[in-house]
């Protein structure tokens, strides 16, 4: 719903983090490569600990956020980037989703993946645009990710 403390934290994220969206090369064939010294076991527990956050999350919330992702696919230009619009609903889709869950499941789920993602990958991924723009997008994304803390249940 518009007008809420999620939906107006997601609007500031997006314009923030838009031009970093849009320097991205989407059609690399880098996000379908083995995460580097990443073991399989690892992998699955993050996973497992991503499935158990999904199945707390608010069904309402879920539903909300599969609809905006699906109108966001159906915007992408041809280089894999989706209208601003569209980028939008899917943060505030996303913040409310976490939002629905208790911290302590999300920091199961961000825990379990930073030991599965070096530095190394991040390292990589910025050094692939502009470093300023992925600045404000970090920036923007810490302060988005407090408005969904304080709205946490």
């Amino acid at each position: 719903p518009s007008g809420d403390s999620i939906g107006e934290a997601a609007k500031k994220l997006s314009e923030a983090s838009y031009p970093f969206l849009k320097e991205v090369d989407w059609l690399s064939d880098i996000y379908i490569k083995p995460i580097p010294g990443a073991k399989t076991k690892d992998i699955l527990q993050a996973l497992d600990k991503t499935f158990v956050m999904g199945s707390a999350m608010d069904g309402n919330a879920l539903k909300a956020a599969a609809e905006a992702h699906h109108k966001a696919i159906g915007s992408i230009d041809s280089k894999g980037v989706t209208s601003a619009g569209d980028y939008e609903a899917v943060n505030a889709a996303i913040g409310r989703m976490v939002a629905s869950v208790p911290t302590s499941k999300v920091m199961d789920v961000y825990n379990a993946w930073a030991k599965v993602v070096p530095g190394e990958v991040p390292n990589k991924m910025i050094s692939m645009v502009n470093p300023l723009d992925a600045n404000a997008a970090a920036k923007a994304f810490y302060e988005f990710k407090d408005v969904v803390k304080a709205a946490q249940r």
